[in-house]
């Protein structure tokens, strides 16, 4: 690795310092009192059960940020650059949302359905004491989720390690799920969620997809036989 490259990967690895501060703007939203809320509601969240063991894939989603994000900066740093934008722009954005918009639920169950004596909804009753039901839309649990599952699906972990991109697929669909199962959520935050993540997308991911559609399509016509035919017959006989 030559001192240009490294100089790269080092300047890449100062997103790293964003972390903290992205948590410093996030603590300041959450200690605002003095705001007039906006309370997001749907009828289908009145339909969606609370279930507290859900509280297991809504926790496991650190892990899977965390840990997601250290293998891409040891093993795909091209993957993990693009990585990084994709959760720093989403983050950046939900940052401005809730300080222009505050926002806020009500959707929290009653003290009945607290009352169970299990461990998940003793971890569900501190969740709850710890993270307030504000400044939620859009769903960062869900972005982050959305924006880690979207770059392994893109990475070569596919092709050689298929079980591994289906348990990155059951996890993320359980973590979303357990958003709005365990009441952290509407399903608004998660839509917005989806929204936010498509919206990125299209200048990180995009511009790549199409080169390699287009370099697919320029293969697929150079190997039908049509073209071999039309080009022998096109080149100049050698005598």
């Amino acid at each position: 690795m030559d001192n240009k490259t490294k100089l790269q990967k080092y300047k890449y690895l100062l997103w790293l310092l964003y972390v903290p501060a992205y948590f410093i703007s996030f603590f300041a939203l959450e200690k605002r009192n003095d705001v007039a809320f906006h309370f997001i509601h749907s009828s289908i969240d009145d339909s969606i059960p609370f279930c507290e063991y859900f509280i297991i894939p809504y926790y496991l989603w650190f892990a899977f940020i965390f840990v997601s994000v250290g293998l891409f900066i040891i093993f795909d740093f091209e993957g993990f650059k693009k990585l990084a934008w994709f959760l720093a722009l989403g983050m950046t954005a939900f940052i401005i949302i809730c300080y222009f918009w505050p926002n806020a639920l009500q959707l929290r169950p009653s003290t009945a359905d607290l009352a169970k004596d299990n461990i998940c909804a003793r971890i569900v009753k501190y969740l709850y004491k710890t993270d307030t039901p504000t400044n939620v839309f859009p769903s960062i649990h869900v972005y982050n989720t959305l924006c880690v599952e979207i770059a392994i699906l893109k990475s070569r972990l596919p092709k050689k390690h298929p079980l591994v991109t289906v348990f990155v697929v059951i996890l993320s669909t359980l973590i979303i799920a357990a958003t709005v199962f365990l009441k952290q959520h509407s399903i608004i935050d998660v839509i917005g969620a989806f929204g936010m993540a498509l919206l990125f997308y299209l200048p990180i991911y995009l511009p790549g997809d199409l080169k390699k559609l287009k370099e697919k399509k320029a293969a697929k016509t150079a190997d039908d036989p049509a073209v071999k035919i039309s080009e022998a017959v096109a080149s100049p006989v050698e005598e």
